[in-house]
């Protein structure tokens, strides 16, 4: 038992952020499944595009589905290689899933980054993927733009599983938290359960310390507002969780928990640390708490093996955050404005990293495959 391990006894899953044939075909996910814990794994267009785009590790199986799919198209052959990696994750993690009766184990993929303005779309793919994949233990992906809302309770309401993705501001997270709500909502009100039905609400970190540290590094705020660099996107994590505390208390959700209903979780995302002038394990030694899932990259993971501390700190000084907060505002450090700019980033960095993987699906050829 270790340091991630210990993270259970905290009420915190740990989930793996990377996901490629390697790691599920020697055996790599096992091992952290057994060894440290982890009980969950998310991917994402760039995880792929690392994945698939570089090195031959999937050209074999590529070659032989081209050989009777001479005319699919650079989407279809990606999707083929993608599933197959996701069913074998969410396969490895069958167990964790079966111990826990559906509050864990799960593994995530996204609907293309293509559709995240089109409810519709989102919605469809999502359904879509669900049906493929077939796999009680995934989560699909949706971005927590306005036009996902929708997207969200509708998937929700028809039984499929959400990991909202792109979420960095606290009101985007209560649009997502209600959209979930509303979902189960439906689902009840026609008498479907609602006990197998799961969600988190991926609530992204060090991304916003990069932008708020720029903006200080600048000149904004002045040297007052020095003092608050790498402290922002820990206390507008904190004050998500604190609206969370509270939401579960209230007579909406408890009617619902009445009934089944598991609470949608805080997932913290991005939380490689970017600055190396703070702490590799920032991320995760400051947001330890109940009900939470954190999900790390590799090289992060091995530090808080390595050097993390265990403690109950997402509750601790949450006055302290409010400061935080409330400073940054003073200062003119738009928050808001910050973590609207991320998700139109994040987007389109989704979308790029889609571009390229799917030109070096498209570039491969059959022949050249061993």
């Amino acid at each position: 038992m270790g340091r991630l391990n210990d993270l259970e006894k905290m009420g915190q899953a740990v989930w793996l952020d990377f996901i490629d044939r390697k790691l599920l075909a020697e055996g790599g996910l096992k091992k952290l499944v057994e060894e440290d814990g982890v009980t969950g794994v998310t991917s994402n267009p760039a995880i792929f595009e690392k994945a698939m785009g570089h090195g031959d590790a999937y050209d074999a199986e590529l070659a032989d589905f081209d050989r009777n799919h001479h005319d699919a198209s650079p989407m279809a052959r990606y999707e083929y290689l993608a599933i197959r990696d996701i069913r074998d994750a969410a396969d490895t993690l069958r167990p964790v899933y079966d111990r826990l009766d559906g509050r864990d184990g799960y593994v995530s993929m996204e609907v293309s980054p293509y559709l995240a303005q089109d409810t519709d779309g989102t919605a469809a793919e999502a359904e879509r993927l669900w049906r493929e994949v077939d796999r009680p233990n995934l989560m699909i992906k949706i971005p927590g733009t306005p036009q996902g809302v929708p997207a969200i309770a509708a998937s929700i309401d028809k039984g499929v599983n959400i990991n909202v993705t792109l979420l960095f501001g606290i009101e985007a997270y209560k649009a997502v938290a209600m959209a979930y709500v509303e979902g189960l909502e439906k689902r009840a009100s026609r008498g479907d359960p609602i006990d197998k039905v799961a969600s988190v609400a991926s609530f992204f970190v060090s991304r916003i310390d990069t932008k708020i540290d720029d903006a200080i590094d600048a000149g904004t705020g002045g040297d007052e507002a020095k003092a608050l660099k790498g402290k922002v996107a820990i206390a507008n994590a904190k004050m998500a969780y604190q609206w969370y505390l509270d939401f579960v208390k209230s007579d909406r959700w408890q009617a619902l928990a009445a009934k089944g209903a598991m609470p949608q979780r805080l997932l913290w995302a991005s939380t490689g640390t970017k600055n190396p002038d703070y702490s590799d394990v920032l991320y995760l030694d400051t947001l330890i708490g109940k009900d939470t899932v954190n999900t790390v990259p590799p090289k992060t993971m091995d530090a808080f093996r390595d050097h993390g501390t265990v403690a109950e700190t997402l509750t601790h000084d949450v006055d302290g955050s409010r400061r935080v907060l409330a400073e940054a505002e003073r200062l003119g450090l738009d928050l808001r404005g910050v973590t609207d700019e991320l998700v139109e980033e994040g987007v389109h960095a989704f979308a790029k990293s889609f571009d390229t993987l799917l030109a070096s699906i498209a570039a491969k050829h059959p022949a050249e495959a061993p």
